[in-house]
């Protein structure tokens, strides 16, 4: 364990950055905000949030959680323009140490401590111990990643499974994801679970149905108070909670995720009891001879406000 000092936290999605300071005595500052629309690099963005927060010292070291994979210095988020070297972003902070992760990799690693008021559970199951743990999480991009356990608590798994082929699971959802081919070389998850992949969805169902689409953003589609006037973005909300089932369902698979799979992002907690309701969790277990064993499996929404900052956080003390 290493002793932390003054030592700077942050969360880069892809469309807002969020930081904070930790205090050698662990605690935290509030977070703040930042638009990345509104800077043109991440580096410019840090030392915006550094000249408004004035701390009494400069943080001599960072851990920042980041939307891309983390494959060598270069950095590129995957739906935003930034791109940095992380060398060169930890001399011109003046930085003794800086670790870069991926976004879901500091997700997973908040999830063991996450209150019971942190999550909300999403049908039956139970936690099985010391088994892996997955998570996923549709926002402006879809986000997955994993917890395998160990003594100190566990070792996340950076991975870029928002990417994996999107598999349709009935007839309305095979016309969807045919005409989606055609627009795309590749659909993906993330084609269809995400603020985009909302839209994408709702697109493609008024092109099925021979009705124009209405401009609707990723917010509205999802908004209970604008299905009466176009039953499509209910539909189209309804056909995401199914398909991030089939998609979170075969992360369980994959991983052994028996420990449980948790749903982060902005878009899910948003839902509220429509999720609860929803096909999700039905399409979670839906996998044949593997339906008791996905039964047994609990799913999670999290709710707490900011588990990749939380994670970042648990990083600083991981040698």
């Amino acid at each position: 364990m290493t002793s932390v000092r003054l030592a700077l936290i942050g969360d880069i999605g892809a469309t807002y950055a969020r930081f904070a300071l930790v205090r050698a005595d662990g605690t935290a500052t509030p977070a703040r905000v930042y638009a990345l629309n509104d800077y043109p690099s991440l580096a410019e963005a840090i030392e915006e949030y550094l000249a408004e927060e004035r701390p009494a010292g400069k943080p001599s070291q960072a851990v920042l959680a980041i939307a891309a994979p983390i494959t060598g210095d270069r950095v590129t988020l995957t739906n935003h323009p930034w791109t940095f070297s992380i060398e060169a972003l930890r001399q011109r902070l003046h930085l003794d140490r800086l670790r870069v992760v991926n976004d879901f990799a500091a997700n997973a690693l908040a999830i063991p401590r996450l209150s019971a008021g942190d999550r909300v559970q999403v049908g039956g199951g139970s936690p099985a111990a010391d088994t892996p743990i997955g998570i996923i999480g549709p926002g402006t991009g879809l986000g997955v990643g994993a917890l395998v356990p160990l003594p100190d608590g566990g070792a996340p798994i950076q991975g870029e499974g928002g990417h994996v082929t999107m598999a349709p699971a009935d007839a309305r959802e095979s016309a969807v994801i045919d005409l989606m081919r055609k627009r795309y070389d590749h659909v993906s998850a993330e084609r269809v679970l995400s603020g985009p992949g909302l839209v994408n969805l709702y697109n493609a169902l008024c092109e099925l149905d021979g009705v124009p689409a209405g401009p609707f953003t990723p917010a509205q589609i999802s908004n209970s108070k604008i299905w009466d006037e176009d039953p499509r973005t209910r539909e189209t909300t309804a056909m995401f909670c199914a398909m991030l089932g089939t998609v979170a369902g075969n992360l369980a698979l994959t991983l052994g995720a028996r420990g449980g799979v948790y749903i982060a992002g902005g878009i899910v907690p948003q839902l509220g009891p429509f999720f609860a309701q929803s096909a999700f969790r039905a399409r979670f277990e839906a996998k044949g001879r593997m339906h008791a064993y996905l039964a047994a499996i609990p799913t999670y929404v999290i709710v707490h406000p900011l588990p990749a900052l939380l994670g970042a956080a648990v990083m600083l003390k991981k040698s």
